[in-house]
Order: C-alpha cells, then sequence, then structure tokens
C-alpha cells in the first residue's frame, strides 16, 4: 500500500535527496494522517458516547489531536521548501524540525489530559457500558493505527525526517492506548471490576514518558547537535580517497534543515606540491560532495612539509603517545620550528568533552610528556574543541 501511494501521489519518488521529492513525502504523510485520524475520532466519539466510557471518549480525542498533528506536520513541510531570500539566505528548512517539535508537545499534552481523566475516573468510578460495536471500531481503530505506524516510519527511514518518525511513534501509543482501553472494556464487563480509569492512567503515563523522548529527539537538531560518527566517518573516507590528501581535521557541520548541510574541513597536503594542483584536488572535493551529497563543503588547505624525517618521526610518535594522557586526544598540523638552543613543535590538540583537566592542565601534561622523550623540544600548542561527533 505504502509503494502504490507514493508511485501515485509522488513523482521520481525514489529521488528522496531532492527536497521537492522530500517535500511530497511529508504532504502525503500529513493528507493520510488527516484523513486516518478524523474518521477515528467520529468513530469512537460515538463509541465513547453510547457507552459512557472516558477512556474511548478520551481516546478520540487523541485522534483528534493526532489530526492537529498532521495538519501541524503538514504545514511544516509546505514552508519548509520556501527557497532562501534576503533574510534567511539558508532557506527554510527548520520549519520542519518545530512542526516535528510541536508534535511531540501535542503527544505529552494528550498524556497530561487523559492522566488527568483517569485519574478522577479512578476516584469517581461509574459504570461503563458494553457494547459489540464500540468494540469494533476500537479493534478497526488499532488496526488502522498499526497501518499508520509502518507507514509513516517506512517514510521516516526513506527520508531521514525526525517529524515522520514522531508519527510513527504517535500512532504505536495510539495503538497502545487503543488495545488498552479494548481489554479493560472486556475484563470489566466479565469480572464486573471497573478497570477504565486504571488502564487508562497506565496508557496516559506511558504516552508522557514517550511524549518526552520525541521532544529530545526533535530539539536536538534545532540546538545544533553533533553530526553521527557513521555521518563523519563517512565524510572521512571519501576526502582521504583523494591523491595528495594527508589528514583531514576542524571538521564543522551546520544544519539548516534536511538536505541543507553546510560544512567546513582543514585537509593537509603536501607543501611541495604546486599550489595550483592542491587547490585543483579542493575543487574537485567540494564539487563531489556538492554534486552527490548535496553538501555545501568549504576546504581549508594545510600545506604539510613531509620532506623532514625529524618532523615526519614526531608526527607518528605524538599522536600515539598523547593517548596515554586520554584515550580520546589527538593532534593535528604539527609544525616544527628548529632554533639554535631548542625546536618549538608546533601543534592544535583537540579536547574530548570526557576530558576531566582544564586547558592549562593539559597543555602543561602534554609538555612535560614531550620533554621525557625529546628534551630540547618546546610544545607550542592549540587546544580545540571537537565539533564533528558525539562521544
Amino acid at each position: 500500500m505504502t509503494d502504490f501511494l507514493l508511485r501515485l501521489f509522488v513523482k521520481d519518488y525514489r529521488n528522496t535527496k531532492d527536497t521537492k521529492v522530500r517535500t511530497c513525502y511529508g504532504k502525503l504523510s500529513g493528507i493520510v494522517g488527516i484523513i486516518c485520524n478524523a474518521a477515528l475520532f467520529l468513530g469512537k466519539l460515538a463509541a465513547g458516547s453510547l457507552s459512557g466510557s472516558v477512556s474511548i471518549t478520551a481516546d478520540a480525542f487523541n485522534n483528534l489531536s493526532d489530526a492537529s498533528s498532521s495538519i501541524i506536520s503538514l504545514l511544516g513541510f509546505r514552508l519548509s521548501e520556501k527557497p532562501p531570500d534576503k533574510e534567511h539566505p539558508y532557506g527554510h528548512g527548520r520549519y520542519e524540525y518545530i512542526s516535528g517539535l510541536v508534535v511531540a508537545a501535542l503527544v505529552m499534552a494528550i498524556g497530561a489530559e487523559l492522566f488527568k481523566s483517569s485519574f478522577d475516573k479512578i476516584l469517581h468510578p461509574s459504570e461503563v457500558q458494553f457494547s459489540v460495536a464500540a468494540m469494533a471500531v476500537l479493534a478497526v481503530s488499532a488496526l488502522v493505527k498499526i497501518w499508520m505506524m509502518v507507514f509513516n516510519r517506512k517514510l521516516g527511514n526513506i527520508i531521514n525526517s525526525q517529524t515522520l518518525l514522531a508519527a510513527s511513534a504517535d500512532s504505536r501509543n495510539d495503538v497502545i492506548s487503543t488495545c488498552s482501553v479494548l481489554i479493560a472494556s472486556i475484563v470489566s464487563h466479565f469480572s464486573g471490576i471497573e478497570l477504565d480509569g486504571f488502564f487508562g492512567l497506565a496508557v496516559a503515563i506511558f504516552i508522557i514518558v514517550n511524549g518526552y523522548g520525541l521532544i529530545k529527539d526533535t530539539i536536538d537538531p534545532i540546538l545544533g547537535h553533533a553530526p553521527g560518527p557513521e555521518y563523519v566517518k563517512n565524510i572521512y573516507n571519501k576526502i582521504m580517497s583523494y591523491p595528495g590528501v594527508i589528514g583531514m581535521h576542524d571538521l564543522i557541520v551546520h544544519d539548516y534543515g534536511p538536505g541543507r548541510q553546510f560544512a567546513s574541513v582543514h585537509i593537509e597536503m603536501d607543501a611541495d606540491k604546486s599550489p595550483i594542483e592542491s587547490h585543483d584536488i579542493i575543487d574537485n572535493i567540494e564539487k563531489d560532495f556538492w554534486e552527490s551529497d548535496s553538501l555545501n563543503l568549504i576546504i581549508h588547505y594545510d600545506p604539510i612539509v613531509t620532506t623532514d624525517p625529524e618532523a615526519n618521526a614526531f608526527r607518528i610518535w605524538l599522536p600515539e603517545h598523547i593517548k596515554e594522557i586520554h584515550p580520546d586526544l589527538s593532534v593535528h598540523d604539527i609544525r616544527m620550528v628548529k632554533g639554535v638552543s631548542h625546536t618549538n613543535v608546533i601543534f592544535d590538540c583537540v579536547m574530548p568533552y570526557s576530558l576531566n583537566m582544564t586547558e592549562a592542565e593539559l597543555k602543561k601534561e602534554i609538555n612535560e610528556m614531550v620533554k621525557e622523550s625529546f628534551p630540547n623540544y618546546r610544545c607550542v600548542i592549540t587546544a580545540d574543541k571537537n565539533y564533528s561527533s558525539a562521544e
């Protein structure tokens, strides 16, 4: 069914790197969500009113909020496709992240409201009328929500959309909520024990906890989270595959919405190589990343002297031994300036967030470590932070 809908409503649906195609995925999910949730709301509202069940009625309004969430998602994808303008030169892609956050907040709000009504039902229990028609409505609702869960998860994974994955998680919550209401109604009918409020309370707690997780996941890209290790590894492997590239460091990625990533990086190349040749390689790297990954990459060129045996030996020694201080420490841009009485070794050191040392303490310890093996070396260290991957 999902593939059929994609072929029917999304032109060139396999080209998910195209922001227009991505927007069509979001629109399709939003329209399907509005139609399905509106129908479920009307069916459950009727069933809840006839049976007098607070949990069925609450579940109905949960579907109404889901329809609102679908409208917000649809609006978010629509706004995110607006082209860059003078005030927003990087585009409007973060609207999708904002809509995902709003959907997650609505999930939390529904959970809180369900908790309140269920708690009141426990304090003031009332008889729930068992209705085969109401049970049938709940069963059909659970099946529809299972399909919507799979539908949104598949679309979310295809275009890597946290908004659609949040919608999938919300549908999963609805399946659990509806099944709980169904079980409570059946058990209460045959046992005579009113469990309506208790089941509603348990579902509310689950929804609130899950909503908190959704908020955290959707707010991360808005705050500016580090790119994942796999993403960084792919960039590293691709850059290092080009001829003449010796090393790479200081990768910074800025996310302005899906398909709108900007990055900068330093790459090390042989200083004896023709600057024109090195510049040509850099141009090719930037062009290839844009064409194949839609990544706007800016590269800073670091020339490295490779003809000094002493400097080359130190470039091998230092990265290995600095990990004795902390396993996640790394260094780059190692240069040597030789004098009459001593040699200055100049380099940058990347401080991991897990390092329990100040910058001054780290520099002192590195200096002492180097002096033990190279008494005439003096370290000139620039401390960097790691912006490229979470630890």
